[in-house]
């Protein structure tokens, strides 16, 4: 039996999508018979996310003794970090058998261990090829979680009747009013299924926008998610981890950069064909982008078209991959 632990971060001040992304690797490990443990630097706003898992929450980029001590026995230490140094990664490097470290932008020159970076633009990074480096790099290394394992076929509609708008768990830049406002105003007959994520600050201007044709959905966990991209002709979200699970659904997607890390992900987004780029959140012609996109997605061609490109770079394998990589090292 290996000992895994899974070692990252989330909450109200810094996001969910490490802990989505971790909870997709926690469940690959299950398949095998084997349960990790999370070790989480967050608050208790990510509780909802850990029902059912193995988990403890503390600093442990500050509390490194406690760190140094849980992992003494550890054969696995998987790392999904934007805020541990490189000396944390170096130490847990030295000390556990198999280290992995969780990658989206080479934000550091990884010591030894497993660099695992599931992005679509990843191959284009030029990571340093070192000695004792192991690179699993691409969207066939883009861990889901297991409600995405499964996903029927969508149909594409002749013509768009209703929308999705999802900005991740808390819409730090809050575009959610003013995209629903967009669609109220200037395309009054779709139906809008809007996520209101469990860190979201701006509820009650979404509640006010809300009529008829809006469905407000709070904090769905990921079956939901699933089922309202399913049920949605479109998307209209966020260029992060989100797009991964909308392209394997197939669920032709307007994305829109709200985090310098999102860049690259749009960058390589784009060249597949699979999504609609809008632009920089902050752009002034922002809304008339997303305006323009929506008219150009109408064709239900272009819709069929990225549909197909999207499952084609996405499929269910990408934790079992990583999963068995990390066992044969």
């Amino acid at each position: 039996m290996q000992n895994v632990f899974i070692l990252t971060e989330g909450g109200n001040n810094i996001g969910f999508g490490h802990i989505t992304r971790c909870t997709a690797l926690y469940q690959a490990f299950e398949e095998r018979g084997i349960t990790p443990k999370f070790i989480i630097n967050g608050d208790e706003s990510v509780i909802d996310l850990l029902v059912c898992k193995n988990y403890e929450i503390f600093n442990w980029i500050d509390e490194k003794e406690r760190l140094l001590e849980l992992i003494k026995k550890v054969d696995i230490a998987i790392i999904d970090s934007y805020l541990a140094g490189i000396d944390i990664y170096e130490t847990i490097s030295e000390r556990v058998k198999i280290p992995v470290y969780l990658d989206d932008n080479k934000r550091l020159d990884y010591p030894k261990g497993v660099v695992v970076n599931g992005a679509i633009y990843a191959e284009e990074l030029n990571y340093p090829m070192k000695k004792g480096v192991t690179y699993l790099l691409g969207s066939k290394y883009m861990p889901l979680r297991k409600e995405f394992w499964n996903v029927p076929e969508i149909e594409i509609k002749e013509n768009i009747e209703s929308v999705m708008i999802t900005f991740g768990g808390d819409d730090t830049r809050n575009m959610t009013p003013g995209v629903l406002r967009l669609l109220k105003n200037n395309f009054p007959e779709l139906i809008k299924n809007v996520v209101v994520g469990r860190g979201y600050k701006y509820i009650n201007e979404i509640e006010e926008l809300k009529d008829d044709k809006t469905n407000l959905i709070y904090s769905p966990d990921a079956d939901v998610m699933k089922n309202i991209m399913l049920e949605s002709d479109i998307a209209i979200s966020a260029a992060g981890q989100t797009t991964y699970e909308l392209a394997r659904v197939g669920t032709p997607t307007i994305a829109i950069s709200v985090a310098k890390n999102q860049l690259d992900n749009v960058k390589g987004w784009k060249i597949t064909g699979f999504i609609e780029y809008a632009g920089w959140w902050s752009d002034r012609d922002i809304l008339n982008n997303i305006n323009n996109s929506l008219d150009k997605i109408a064709s239900f061609q272009l819709r069929k078209e990225m549909n197909q490109k999207g499952i084609l770079y996405v499929d269910r394998e990408g934790g079992f991959r990583i999963v068995k990589s990390i066992l044969k090292q």
